[in-house]
């Protein structure tokens, strides 16, 4: 997967599809990288006649890393916003709306179809709101938009969004799926397979 250099940070980033089709950018939640985005699905956007790019976040993946700040407490962020403070913290969600349209840019992209999951949504918000003539359609999925009035998170959901990072494979794997069975749709059967293990 390549690397380039956009906003002042590097980031990984992957296509699929032709670069002739309408631009897509796919942006990932909070602490997963592109490869949740599965490959599978990405083909598929790009056989419906997408040009599919996706990429690390900053802080994730093999994107830039801000490893000179500590990880801030989840829920200590959470606590400060949602009693109206705003938490001192080195970057927000508008820098990380300012890189996916850095990247864009660096690879000559003036408008683009942007989606984005869970933080991703609120990131592809941050990219319509920021940049509204770059964009050609947004799609925000199972997101929110920070309003403080709207219905919060269940507390199984919160306790899974800001559980500690995975330090092997294996905890990763873990991970995903115990997160996967709270945070997903009660509709559908989770595929452990291949929650534990992403075609990348």
């Amino acid at each position: 997967m390549p690397n380039i250099k956009a906003n002042n940070i590097n980031i990984e980033f992957d296509t699929f599809g032709s670069e002739s089709k309408p631009p897509l950018l796919m942006v990932m939640g909070l602490g997963a990288q592109m490869i949740a985005w599965d490959v599978e699905f990405c083909e598929l956007l790009a056989d419906q006649g997408h040009f599919v790019i996706r990429y690390d976040n900053r802080d994730v993946g093999l994107s830039t890393h801000f490893n000179e700040h500590a990880a801030p407490s989840m829920e200590a962020l959470v606590a400060e916003l949602l009693a109206g403070n705003q938490p001192d913290v080195p970057y927000t969600v508008n820098d990380m709306a300012a890189d996916g349209m850095g990247l864009l840019a660096e690879l000559g992209i003036d408008k683009a179809h942007i989606c984005g999951a869970s933080m991703g949504g609120m990131i592809v918000q941050a990219m319509a709101i920021n940049h509204p003539e770059r964009v050609l359609s947004m799609t925000s999925i199972m997101s929110t938009t920070g309003n403080p009035e709207l219905p919060p998170a269940t507390p199984e959901a919160q306790a899974a969004l800001t559980s500690p990072p995975a330090t092997s494979r294996e905890e990763a794997g873990e991970r995903a799926f115990r997160n996967s069975k709270v945070i997903g749709s009660s509709g559908f059967p989770v595929d452990e397979e291949r929650v534990r293990s992403p075609r990348h």
